[in-house]
């Protein structure tokens, strides 16, 4: 979902690496951008010195353009030393998707949540839920053919996480990591997914917030088919909270799309009010019973490509749900087989 740029927000640099290129961005942090083959056309992925060696925070999409990149980056920027540590924020592909090859190019390990790892492994195994999501897609307004092609979507994981690691030591939040002498320590975020890491070192200033905090768009809050009755959005404000009150203002954020940028606290309260404005916009469009499908031109005024469709019906969803945890709207199952949200007056 979009979200209007912060105008306090701004930016220590104005472009990003070169492809197969780093840049230093932070003491001990240099910044690498890899290619994703979707709208969003990116991904920031980062080096941290260690001792005698690298961490590597997060992996990119497993396609050969990236890992092309990664050799070029092994060969030229990292001064002959290995990498000893894959640190992976949450189970996205485009996080994930090279961390079963990069672990074990470097036999080095892998540094993820428990839930994250766990999701990964479920997903790159047998996927038998397109029945469900089939379910899912027509309870959400979907016809029969948009809802086959809702089921088909998810079934793609596969092709951006080849493999994932068998093992993997546990990121919790509140844990503090040393990495290259330097404590950081790990802040569990949720709502764009189970159990996001970020990863903050006071003595730099410098947060790495994943997915969590991004500069000019929402990260993506869906509800999603194996949990259908979820609330990912009352999760998600929650750790905007938890980050604006547990970490200073002039934090250094290192974001995971975009660019890396100064203004956190400005940011998350842009973000909250974006989903404020969103949340006020569905209570007026539901005068009238609406399914999400029919919420997605009240959330979304562009077109929508099958790969964003997918995302956004889980987001009109994110925010129907939320409203109905918090009284606003009541849900009501039709005849037909689909949910209908309305005010709750109505």
């Amino acid at each position: 979902m979009d979200g209007s740029l912060t105008p306090r927000v701004h930016f220590p640099a104005a472009t990003p690496p070169a492809a197969g290129e780093t840049l230093a961005i932070a003491p001990g942090v240099w910044w690498l951008r890899m290619p994703l083959p979707f709208a969003l056309d990116h991904i920031n992925l980062w080096l941290l010195e260690d001792g005698r060696g690298w961490t590597i925070v997060d992996t990119g999409y497993a396609i050969a353009e990236t890992t092309a990149r990664w050799e070029r980056i092994f060969a030229e920027c990292l001064g002959g030393s290995p990498i000893t540590r894959v640190i992976v924020t949450h189970h996205h592909p485009d996080h994930i998707g090279l961390a079963g090859w990069l672990a074990e190019r470097w036999q080095a390990s892998l540094w993820i949540s428990e839930k994250e790892w766990l999701f990964a492994r479920l997903l790159t195994r047998t996927d038998d839920s397109a029945d469900l999501r089939r379910g899912f897609a027509h309870r959400a307004g979907l016809d029969a053919a948009a809802s086959e092609l809702f089921a088909e979507h998810y079934m793609g994981y596969r092709r951006g996480v080849p493999s994932v690691p068998s093992s993997f030591q546990r990121l919790g939040d509140g844990q503090a990591v040393e990495i290259g002498g330097r404590r950081w320590r790990v802040i569990i975020g949720e709502g764009h997914s189970p159990e996001l890491a970020c990863l903050y070192c006071a003595e730099t200033g410098v947060l790495i917030s994943g997915d969590q905090v991004l500069p000019k768009i929402s990260p993506n809050v869906s509800v999603q088919a194996h949990e259908p009755d979820g609330d990912p959005l009352a999760r998600f404000l929650r750790s905007l909270d938890k980050l604006r009150t547990a970490l200073p203002p002039e934090t250094l954020v290192l974001p995971s799309h975009n660019l890396p940028f100064f203004g956190l606290h400005e940011r998350i309260d842009a973000l909250a009010a974006h989903h404020k404005a969103r949340c006020e916009e569905v209570v007026a469009a539901c005068e009238r019973p609406q399914s999400a499908v029919e919420l997605l031109p009240v959330l979304f005024r562009r077109a929508l490509d099958p790969h964003q469709m997918a995302f956004a019906l889980g987001e009109a969803l994110a925010h129907a749900h939320y409203l109905t945890g918090c009284g606003a709207l009541a849900r009501t199952l039709g005849a037909d087989g689909v949910y209908r949200f309305v005010g709750a007056g109505g």
